[in-house]
């Protein structure tokens, strides 16, 4: 059984190792489509603004390295089995708020609303994986027969 775990961890964390190095090769289309959903708080204005100033990046382009880094080390630790429930804890509060800011459903009348539907029931089961992985973790536990004698 842990050999399946292991296997299921590694073939899970593609999903996030494959969704941020698009982001990153692709950060043009990613900070325009982060644009177009996530407004700046009016408290965060002003340090967005500074950020911005330094880098010489606007913000939606800092957040699409920032979101693209994120899921390709969070990827990489749960397949490594490195801090797996902390990395599981954090990618449900980031899957969560990319299903409520970026799959707003609710939002769209229903012949439209199929796609965004099913990409927020998706991102639903992936938050069901992520708890599996974080109530898992990384505790030895007593090798166990593959088959009943």
């Amino acid at each position: 059984m842990p050999a399946f775990i292991t296997f299921g961890r590694i073939l899970f964390a593609v999903l996030f190792i494959y969704s941020g190095a698009t982001k990153l090769f692709a950060i043009q289309a990613t900070s325009e489509f982060i644009s177009a959903k996530v407004v700046i708080p009016a408290l965060l204005a002003p340090y967005a603004t500074q950020l911005e100033t330094m880098t010489g990046m606007s913000t939606p382009q800092m957040l699409a390295i920032a979101v693209g880094a994120f899921e390709i080390i969070s990827g990489l630790m749960i397949a490594l089995n490195f801090g797996a429930r902390f990395f599981a804890i954090i990618l449900i509060f980031f899957v969560a708020a990319a299903t409520f800011y970026f799959h707003d459903f609710w939002n769209q009348s229903p012949p439209e609303n199929a796609k965004t539907l099913m990409e927020a029931l998706k991102n639903l089961s992936i938050i069901g994986a992520l708890f599996m992985i974080a109530g898992y973790g990384r505790v030895s536990r007593a090798v166990e027969p593959a088959y009943e004698v």
